[in-house]
């Protein structure tokens, strides 16, 4: 493992005071870590961590953490997928997918330069079908589970109910090449307003086989059985979306079985799209707060 210091603030990507590339094990990827902590941490202290979705990287994240009002009682964690952001191209195709990115995620997790034992997962689109993969991975260490813009699936019946199929941009999640007209549609519009250019170069940084192979290995039902571990799962679960989501299919989720849903119900916030946390940080924080707060009083 190299650890690459940086002061708190200069790393272009998230603010935090460190940047850890974790050396590849086997066929898999150097992974790009941001975290906010010095191991090793007190095992009774929690971690939240956070992972980003599909042709994105952890820098959807900042202007969230950025407005927090006071920090979190938690440690945060943060990563970029292999063949995303930072972290290098898997030199094996058949990594990407949600079972192989939970493997990972479980490696960095467990990595002795990171070593966090107890975890709140928030998890955005990709990455909250990741965190549903690792609901039996990471047993009662894991605390809690946000999804925004994930509808739990397993297989192509189950994913054609959980998307919003009509939706031009959907194909260009599954392909590994990309036109540039693509690129660009794709890159604003799966995260929507503010406009970045940097949401573009990560679509068009990201490895065009890491999508076709995620999406071919989904619709072939390569994975766990998402819905029946959401509802069997104990632990706290908030579902929150953006009331306008354009690829997820709200009614699905309001249709899961949900083994303890935070609030009783699937949130929605209104004039919100696909990453509401992006879209408008300050109406987002109440909800990432409480329930970080309520997954503590456990």
């Amino acid at each position: 493992m190299s650890d690459k210091d940086s002061i708190s603030g200069t790393i272009p990507t998230v603010p935090f005071q460190r940047t850890i590339t974790l050396e590849p094990r086997s066929s898999r990827a150097e992974i790009t870590v941001y975290a906010n902590f010095t191991p090793p941490q007190d095992p009774s202290h929690t971690t939240l961590l956070l992972l980003h979705g599909n042709s994105s990287h952890s820098r959807i994240f900042a202007p969230l953490l950025s407005t927090l009002h006071s920090p979190l009682p938690c440690s945060l964690l943060l990563l970029d997928l292999p063949g995303h952001g930072a972290s290098t191209n898997s030199p094996d195709p058949t990594t990407y997918t949600m079972p192989g990115y939970a493997c990972d995620v479980l490696d960095v997790l467990n990595h002795p330069g990171i070593h966090v034992q107890n975890l709140i997962i928030f998890g955005w689109s990709l990455g909250g079908h990741i965190a549903i993969e690792l609901i039996p991975l990471l047993g009662p260490r894991l605390k809690g589970l946000m999804l925004v813009g994930t509808p739990p699936a397993l297989g192509a019946e189950q994913t054609v109910r959980a998307f919003t199929r009509g939706n031009p941009h959907m194909a260009a999640a599954g392909k590994a090449e990309l036109t540039e007209e693509e690129i660009q549609a794709y890159g604003h519009e799966t995260c929507g307003p503010p406009r970045r250019e940097w949401l573009v170069d990560a679509v068009r940084r990201t490895d065009g086989r890491a999508r076709a192979t995620m999406f071919d290995a989904f619709n072939a039902g390569r994975g766990i059985d998402q819905r029946k571990a959401v509802a069997e799962w104990t632990g706290l679960t908030a579902v929150v979306n953006g009331g306008e989501e354009p690829f997820v299919d709200l009614g699905y989720l309001d249709g899961c079985a949900w083994g303890n849903l935070w609030g009783g119900k699937c949130h929605r916030m209104e004039r919100l799209g696909h990453a509401p946390f992006w879209e408008d940080p300050e109406r987002f924080v109440p909800y990432l707060v409480g329930f970080v707060e309520d997954c503590l009083k456990d």
